[in-house]
């Protein structure tokens, strides 16, 4: 069973909620795919076993062999090539990779090279398998590094946890694409509600059943209450600011281990879970 964790907005807690629940499951699979700002390897402290080079096809073109017929400029629908001084130029960080201009040239003057643009950390914290995903700075995207990371999902009957990029971006729709139940973290403010509100029509537009968390919940805020219940969106949750969560998550620490009340609380949310998916996903789904 694939669990997508998602948020808004940054700082809502979805890290927190996605390591916490994958501690809470034991064996289990979670997938760091915040690429920009992979944070869960700082709770779970995997001991990395192997690390893996992700990389991109970038196009090379010989000017010997190439004419300057502009096929291959004309046919790129990522504008992602021009024809300057009688030869193509390549504006790498809109190149999608797709081998076109090499396939299109008639005379053989297109070749591929690769370029690295991030890493794969895979490693053991526990009972949990942590897979972390990290692009290297100044790259433009970030997709087949999420898309590596997400080959290693556990098997059937295995628990996996996608701790997805804040937003609604095309990276947090390559992450809930394939899972069976998404989670939403939602902060009880009017940015954090206004987010929430994109983040759940992602979700409904891939038609993904979803329940919600909402952290750092001191007192009710009604218009992010109100749209759950409009939505049916049920609230699985709430978790109370704490101080003593807090200093968890200031010294990197889990709370699932530090604080009694918080493993009880990600039992539970790891209960109602797996009890939303036998209902709306069914059978066909081991949890």
């Amino acid at each position: 069973m694939k669990i997508a964790i998602l948020s808004g907005k940054g700082g809502a807690g979805k890290t927190f909620a996605a390591v916490n629940l994958a501690a809470a499951a034991g064996k289990s699979v979670y997938i760091d795919c915040d690429i920009e700002e992979p944070n869960g390897r700082l709770f779970l402290k995997p001991e990395v076993e192997t690390e893996e080079s992700v990389t991109v096809k970038l196009p090379k073109f010989d000017k010997e062999l190439c004419d300057g017929c502009r096929l291959c400029v004309d046919l790129c629908r990522f504008n992602a090539l021009t024809f300057v001084g009688g030869s193509p130029m390549l504006f790498p960080e809109v190149c999608h990779s797709c081998g076109l201009c090499k396939i299109a040239c008639p005379r053989g003057a297109v070749s591929e090279i690769d370029k690295p643009i991030g890493t794969l950390e895979i490693g053991k914290s526990g009972d949990v398998r942590v897979v972390t995903g990290c692009m290297n700075p100044g790259e433009a995207t970030g997709l087949p590094i999420i898309g590596r990371a997400l080959s290693h999902a556990g098997k059937a009957g295995e628990l996996t946890f996608i701790d997805c990029p804040p937003g609604s971006a095309c990276s947090v729709m390559d992450c809930v694409k394939d899972s069976d139940y998404c989670l939403l973290v939602a902060e009880p403010t009017a940015f954090g509600t206004h987010n929430f509100k994109m983040v759940y029509e992602l979700c409904r537009l891939f038609g993904k059943p979803c329940g919600v968390v909402i952290n750092k919940a001191d007192t009710e805020y009604p218009p992010l209450e109100d749209y759950c219940r409009e939505h049916s969106i049920p609230v699985l949750r709430r978790i109370p600011y704490s101080e003593a969560l807090a200093r968890c998550g200031a010294n990197a620490e889990l709370a699932y281990y530090k604080e009694e009340y918080a493993a009880e609380l990600f039992d539970d949310l790891l209960s109602k879970i797996k009890e939303e998916v036998k209902e709306k996903v069914g059978e066909g789904v081991e949890v």
